[in-house]
């Protein structure tokens, strides 16, 4: 094992000297259709044992997906078609605030009838992990979703009363750059970062750190990483892998 792993192995070390559990959660978005890298990618949780939360653009999902997904996988709903509906100089957002609700809401119930199976978590995962609209946030939780993901430290457990909030927080794609691996400096160092801060009282200590992948654009190093990244968390139960029912079901 490189030795760029041992500051996450000394910050492990640090949890269960603490007499702590380091939890962590997996999502993977953009899913939709079947593929060999969405084939790989559900093999590998498989053979490693690590819950996946794969976001599905209900758009673009296939029926086999969401009812059989495979046995260490969950379904979360990646809003609906991955179409940005933002104004001329916003950023990205398919839930823009010049929206209105019902309007989205209907695209939102339309979206979760396409993925509903025994295998789906009313989590919604907004595409750019970005929703405009505070007005929509507050009404999620009345229209029957229970959790919420996107990106970054939370600030609470519930985004709005009744929704439960799990982000991620270690992107493994370099969007600005390659888009391939983001390098592995760089992913263990925000990985590192997220567990020390948790651990320290910076940010909320009870929320997972999240793992982002996005199976399409893998190359062999993301790859590697992940496989890498199971094995030193696991290796000697300072960490545990959480599953996205367990996580959004938390709060209620």
């Amino acid at each position: 094992m490189s030795a760029a792993w041992t500051p996450l192995r000394d910050e492990l070390a640090r949890w269960r000297d603490a007499g702590r559990v380091a939890d962590f959660w997996w999502r993977d978005d953009d899913a939709g259709q079947p593929a060999p890298a969405l084939a790989r990618l559900t093999c590998l949780a498989q053979q490693a044992q690590v819950p996946l939360a794969l976001a599905v653009i209900p758009q673009h999902a296939a029926r086999d997906l969401v009812q059989a997904p495979g046995p260490w996988v969950s379904i979360l709903q990646h809003g609906c078609d991955h179409r940005s509906r933002a104004a001329a100089g916003e950023k990205k957002t398919e839930f823009p605030a010049a929206e209105a609700v019902p309007d989205a809401l209907a695209r939102l119930a339309l979206g979760m009838a396409r993925i509903a199976g025994p295998h789906t978590v009313r989590a919604l995962v907004p595409p750019w992990n970005r929703v405009s609209s505070p007005a929509l946030l507050a009404q999620l939780a009345q229209a029957g979703y229970q959790g919420l993901s996107r990106f970054g430290p939370r600030g609470k457990a519930l985004a709005v009363p009744g929704l439960v909030q799990v982000n991620t927080h270690v992107d493994i794609i370099d969007w600005h750059g390659t888009r391939g691996f983001v390098g592995l400096e760089s992913a263990l160092s925000a990985t590192v970062a997220h567990l020390r801060a948790r651990r320290t009282g910076e940010v909320d200590g009870s929320e997972p750190t999240g793992v982002l992948s996005h199976h399409a654009v893998h190359d062999a190093a993301c790859w590697d990483f992940l496989e890498r990244l199971f094995d030193v968390s696991r290796s000697d139960g300072a960490a545990r892998w959480s599953a996205a029912g367990e996580l959004f079901a938390r709060a209620h």
